[in-house]
């Protein structure tokens, strides 16, 4: 059997970073910036995650689910991903 099988792929260095930023109760709630990245990277990333979280404030349950996927589209396109949720870190939801 080959050895490259049971290797894992190297980490690949991050081709973006995206800021997701909480703006409050009033719509729009959310703004996504970014720091680098080609735009057609960044830019359909921004338009899931914008729609993923249209109209949901973090306190939502639904929140927790659409946060999760964004994480995972995040980590798909190898974006490095902050949230800036306007909460303390003791009052931000989970992960």
């Amino acid at each position: 059997m080959p050895d490259d099988i049971d290797q894992q792929e190297e980490p690949q260095p991050p081709q973006g970073h995206v800021r997701v930023i909480y703006l409050g109760p009033v719509a729009p709630h959310w703004e996504v910036q970014s720091s680098f990245g080609a735009a057609a990277l960044v830019d359909p990333f921004r338009d899931r995650t914008l729609a993923r979280l249209t109209l949901l404030p973090p306190h939502d349950p639904q929140f927790r689910r659409n946060r999760e996927r964004v994480v995972r589209d995040a980590e798909r396109d190898l974006i490095e991903l902050e949230w800036d949720l306007g909460l303390p870190d003791e009052e931000a939801p989970a992960s």
